[in-house]
């Protein structure tokens, strides 16, 4: 058994944050003393880790709450979820070290490299980094086919158009981050034009653009806690206002 202040030296975290977790519901001490001093237990401990390894992976912590406390949740597949999700960043970071690499040999003329090579690794990251994130259930709803052409379509992006892609894919999460702070409604002109951005952006991958599996995708935003980890990772409803503002704009508004 900890005390919080044994708890905060172990774990690396101040006791007024884990005082905190306590008021909002996401880490209870195993009990607390008539004098109001809390203390926690094994269990506890091993939620604390699943916290911090949430927040090291960008989950804001609203999102960790409705995680840890979903009665389907299962720590130890959470931690195999965790390793997963380590060895993904630990694979784009070498093939960045190799890159930058490549490009100070291309620099000092030791290597010749050429202006698609100093942009594939980014689009292979990106490419590999979705599939292990959603490539199985991508590819039980969508199909093979359909795909590994979304696959190839990033893959052969020339350089403006890949940028293009990056930069959609920012601003929409920046005008959502917005729209959410501001209070505006998911039905308003706004969402419309964060709606006609989010269709730019999923038909520079989609073999073919439809209206049905636009909806489709807007359900994944909150009905999978990794899509919603996404776009709720700066600003907790950003998914929630996506889904609303698609499922109430699509077949609506022209691009």
């Amino acid at each position: 058994m900890y005390s919080i202040k044994e708890l905060s030296e172990l774990a690396g975290v101040s006791a007024r944050t884990l005082r905190y977790y306590d008021q909002i519901g996401l880490l209870k001490p195993s009990y607390t003393s008539e004098a109001g001093y809390r203390f926690y237990g094994e269990y506890e401990v091993n939620m604390l880790q699943q916290i911090l390894f949430y927040r090291e992976r960008g989950m804001d912590l609203k999102s960790i709450r409705r995680i840890l406390y979903d009665e389907e949740f299962d720590l130890a597949g959470a931690l195999e979820e965790h390793l997963r999700d380590l060895e993904m960043q630990k694979d784009r970071i070498d093939r960045l070290i190799d890159l930058v690499q490549r490009s100070i040999q291309s620099m000092k003329g030791e290597d010749d490299m050429s202006d698609a090579e100093k942009f594939q690794a980014f689009k292979e990251n990106a490419v590999k980094q979705h599939e292990e994130m959603y490539g199985e259930e991508a590819r039980r709803k969508y199909g093979d086919e359909d795909v590994d052409a979304a696959q190839r379509k990033v893959l052969n992006m020339t350089e403006e158009e890949y940028e293009r892609f990056e930069n959609l894919g920012k601003e929409i999460r920046t005008r959502l981050k917005e729209a959410v702070l501001s209070g505006v409604s998911p039905d308003s002109e706004e969402a419309g034009r964060i709606v006609i951005l989010h269709k730019e952006w999923l038909g520079m991958t989609w073999k073919r653009y439809t209206e049905e599996a636009h909806n489709a995708m807007a359900n994944l935003y909150i009905s999978d806690e990794r899509f919603r980890a996404y776009y709720d990772r700066e600003v907790p409803g950003c998914a929630e206002f996506l889904e609303k503002a698609i499922k109430s704009k699509v077949g609506k508004i022209e691009s």
